[in-house]
């Protein structure tokens, strides 16, 4: 039976833009090598809640399932697009600029080693 485990995190607030910069660079990489590059770019507006959800489903795998933290494999990390804030900012003349607060809902699933 194949076993994919995964954590969620919703209505987190960074831009999915930020997160689907990063999502490639962990997708296939062992945990522990994943874990190391979300630690180490550049990017830690979206590295940060991307590798508490890592972190999860880590997590997950090791007490819900049993399985070993350093046979497992990133299987697949994506961002989709949580709901928008909106919120405006006064500007001269009586207008109003709309400024977005974008939301994302962050997903990553990790599996052994040999599955993928």
């Amino acid at each position: 039976m194949i076993t994919k485990v995964k954590a969620t995190a919703k209505y987190v607030r960074v831009s999915p833009y930020k997160v689907r910069q990063l999502t490639p660079l962990i997708t296939g990489l062992p945990v522990t090598e994943a874990q190391r590059v979300l630690t180490f770019t550049d990017k830690r507006a979206a590295a940060a809640p991307l590798l508490k959800v890592l972190n999860s489903a880590i997590a997950n795998a090791e007490n819900n399932d049993g399985l070993d933290a350093d046979e497992l494999v990133v299987h697949r990390a994506f961002a989709d697009e949580g709901p928008t804030l909106k919120r405006f900012q006064p500007r001269a003349l009586g207008r109003a600029y709309r400024i977005r607060k974008r939301t994302s809902h962050i997903t990553v699933v990790v599996s052994p080693a040999e599955e993928n």
